[in-house]
């Protein structure tokens, strides 16, 4: 009780001194709690999902490490996610791969999954009242050993992934029919080439033609919309990706449609919060995969580092939260998964909360009249505000835990159920 009342105290008195900048704190926590993050269910065991093909992790991407606990059957995944959003404020939902599937009752090849095969999810997802993405699988399968899917030259293994991602659209439509909120259906393909390739028009030719194919079936928007995302190179995949930036955001632009930007998927040197006031004056809405990159990977668990917070302090000071669907994407093999989980998305919800109180209005004061040193001096003392005594208030309405209690969270599950999974499966195999 005592320490409620302390975090109630700080915040009020961070509340007046937002509000001697302007800004209105009790507006900025409603405008963050009506902001859903999309968790991405393959946090939870290292992108394996339950096709059991026994094939490992391919396609561009790794998960390394092998921290005790990983879920193997969808029971655990679904009961670690409930643990994560346990300890989150907010609003969330999941983003599910199409290998995730319930195939208990018989593994069905890529191009004839259907949704009986995805009922159980539902069925999870209606029980928390949350709605659920969907993403279409094309790596870590014997069609798409040669680097290219829908890129390939040969017109048997394109089309059998032009009817797995119209097979997964069709599941996405559905998901959005029960669950009664749209599902946004995402496309990313590995393919591309360790070196170079003289075929770098063909393979984007053979790319446009299949995506061609696959849109020619339309869904209703209400439940269900595409949206394509960009890579710049992944691991084996160095000299060329087919489905770059240029390539999508042209795609995209041309059949209206929303461009997914990982921030991760960049150069280094480019800032993706620098590209979305540019993509929103042309494009309705767009899809952000929040991740952190580190040299050439780009999967690491989000932290409130300095690319996050500009991400959304360009969406923020534009006013357009509204006109963006945050997702996430990483998976640390390496460290407790739901920690993972729950510091991650925290952090995003951290760097928005910290844009939304920004004092935007006296900042774009100072710039229309041209006073760039008041500017810059009024940027660099919103550095120093309370946002802390912000963020903890938050947590306490909302009922969970406050500040680094949610460490000892973790710790317990870990303790109480992850520590025996291991265990566990060490006696099934030892029988």
């Amino acid at each position: 009780m005592k320490k409620s009342g302390n975090i109630t105290k700080a915040y009020e008195l961070a509340k007046e001194k937002y509000a001697g900048l302007g800004t209105d704190t009790d507006a900025a926590l409603k405008k963050l709690d009506s902001t859903t993050i999309s968790m991405h269910c393959w946090q939870a065991d290292d992108v394996n999902g339950f096709e059991n093909r026994g094939i490992g992790l391919d396609g561009g991407i790794q998960a390394t490490g092998n921290y005790l606990g990983k879920a193997t059957t969808i029971e655990q995944v679904q009961q670690d996610i409930i643990i994560a959003m346990s300890l989150l404020p907010g609003r969330q939902r999941l983003n599910l791969h199409s290998i995730y599937g319930d195939f208990r009752s018989g593994t069905a090849e890529r191009n004839r999954i259907d949704t009986r095969h995805f009922e159980s999810w539902v069925n999870w997802a209606k029980s928390l009242g949350i709605g659920m993405d969907f993403n279409c699988t094309l790596f870590s399968h014997p069609k798409a050993n040669s680097g290219f899917t829908l890129s390939n030259h040969n017109p048997v293994i394109r089309a059998f992934w032009i009817e797995h991602i119209q097979k997964c659209r069709e599941i996405a439509a559905w998901f959005g029919k029960e669950l009664g909120t749209r599902c946004m259906h995402n496309i990313w393909i590995p393919d591309g080439s360790k070196d170079l390739t003289v075929n770098r028009y063909k393979h984007r030719e053979l790319l446009k033609d299949s995506l061609d194919r696959i849109f020619t079936v339309r869904h209703d928007p209400q439940y269900m919309v595409d949206t394509l995302e960009a890579k710049l190179f992944g691991i084996g995949y160095e000299a060329y990706t087919v489905g770059s930036h240029e390539f999508y955001l042209s795609y995209s632009m041309q059949n209206k449609m929303i461009l997914c930007l990982d921030i991760g998927h960049y150069h280094p040197t480019e800032q993706v919060s620098d590209k979305v006031s540019a993509l929103l004056q042309f494009m309705p809405e767009l899809l952000l995969h929040v991740t952190r990159s580190v040299r050439w990977d780009s999967d690491h668990v989000v932290t409130l580092n300095d690319e996050v917070r500009a991400l959304f302090e360009e969406i923020a000071w534009a006013g357009k939260m509204d006109r963006v669907n945050v997702g996430l994407d990483f998976f640390d093999a390496s460290i407790n998964r739901i920690g993972a989980y729950v510091t991650g998305v925290r952090a995003a919800q951290k760097a928005i909360l910290l844009a939304l109180l920004s004092p935007v209005d006296k900042l774009r004061e100072f710039d229309e009249n041209g006073q760039y040193f008041e500017r810059l001096a009024l940027l660099e003392e919103s550095k120093s505000m309370p946002f802390g005594a912000v963020w903890d208030y938050y947590c306490l309405t909302e009922d969970v835990p406050v500040g680094t209690d949610y460490i000892a969270e973790v710790q317990r599950y870990e303790k109480e159920t992850l520590s025996k999974r291991d265990a566990a499966r060490e006696l099934v195999r030892d029988c």
